[in-house]
């Protein structure tokens, strides 16, 4: 897999093959392969009071007193293990962990209430929730052991990630239930890889020296977990002055605000020079949500398409073609969409958006 500047876009679709290795585990690829190869870059800005910096031997400590917990609970391969928090190192860390070990992570939105949490718990059949003590109150009672930050020991889990590959499960993502009941998406080791394709495109060839993620959206959802690869800062609160503080203090300019704000960001006048890209999706924006980014943000707005049950799968590159309003872009390489008539047919019209089976970010079931 392989995306190049050099090449135009149908040539980079026509020459695209996952490639995907039979030993896949996404711990390795967003964490363990660093520490590896570059242990003390740094993986994750955390804002409190000040900035933290997480580097990557750091972040790899913290996920392996994380397993260490699990494996003490008698969690293995294949369990459903919770991780309701906010974005942090540790949320971080705890899907790292699970994934290191073969299990499954289930994220949880720290703004559930009891009854959302307890259908997605009984739903995934989760024993353990990685939580705050918040959360723990908010569980207690639903069927899942609560494990919080004071609970983790010294005692760090060693070793290499679980063999796994790419079909193996490793995380399961509810929808939002925006469609009736939540419906649990479990998704195999893959599906990052599936995600990077989408991701790189949509910020404009991601990975230029200087690069740094962000995003307002909850790490709970798949926009926030998967279409940032995890490295972010953290943001408590959101408004225009919060947002330029974050974008100030951590130097981030790579950044997938979700419709809702930017559309808040225009109501505050908000202007947010520095920007390399933007990347926005999970409704349309508009031509005048797109002239509005030109102007206060200093560069064209990407926007991308996907679903929990396959997600990035049509994106926007300004880098590569000009955004048509009305448009949400082009197929990323490496998925096949078309628009298909009641009738089955591909048509120019209305119909059903279908992914051809194969691509890497679909989900098992």
């Amino acid at each position: 897999m392989m995306l190049t500047r050099a090449s135009s876009y149908d040539a980079q679709i026509a020459g695209f093959a996952w490639d995907l290795p039979d030993r896949l585990n996404m711990a390795h690829q967003v964490c363990d392969a660093w520490v590896a190869k570059d242990p003390d870059r740094v993986a994750i800005v955390e804002l409190a009071d000040s900035p933290k910096d997480w580097t990557y031997r750091a972040l790899d400590a913290l996920s392996r007193r994380v397993q260490s917990a699990l494996l003490a609970r008698g969690t293995g391969p294949g369990d459903r293990v919770g991780v309701l928090l906010s974005q942090s190192a540790l949320c971080a860390a705890a899907h790292i962990a699970i994934w290191r070990m073969g299990a499954v992570s289930v994220p949880l939105f720290t703004l559930f209430g009891q009854n959302a949490l307890a259908t997605r718990i009984a739903g995934a059949g989760a024993r353990v929730t990685i939580t705050d003590a918040d959360g723990a109150a908010r569980v207690r009672g639903l069927g899942a052991e609560a494990l919080t930050a004071d609970q983790l020991t010294d005692h760090k889990a060693t070793g290499p990630a679980l063999t796994t590959g790419p079909e193996t499960p490793a995380c399961l993502i509810f929808t939002s239930g925006t469609t009736g009941a939540p419906k649990g998406a479990l998704h195999g080791h893959r599906m990052l890889t599936g995600h990077l394709p989408g991701v790189i495109l949509s910020h404009d060839y991601l990975g230029q020296r200087g690069d740094r993620l962000w995003t307002p959206a909850d790490w709970a959802w798949i926009g926030g977990l998967f279409d940032l690869a995890m490295p972010a800062a953290r943001l408590p609160r959101f408004d225009g002055d919060a947002c330029a503080r974050v974008i100030r203090q951590t130097g981030a300019r790579n950044i997938f605000f979700p419709p809702t704000a930017l559309r808040m960001l225009k109501a505050a006048d908000a202007r947010l020079p520095g920007l390399r890209s933007v990347a926005s999706g999970g409704e349309p924006l508009g031509p005048e949500m797109l002239a509005w980014g030109r102007d206060a943000l200093g560069l064209a707005i990407n926007e991308f398409y996907g679903q929990t049950e396959c997600n990035m799968v049509a994106t926007s590159c300004s880098a590569l073609f000009p955004a048509r309003p009305g448009s949400i872009g082009r197929a990323v390489p490496g998925f096949d969409v078309a628009v298909l008539d009641p009738d089955g047919q591909p048509t120019g019209s209305e119909g059903d958006i279908v992914i051809r089976r194969g691509a890497a970010s679909m989900m098992l079931g």
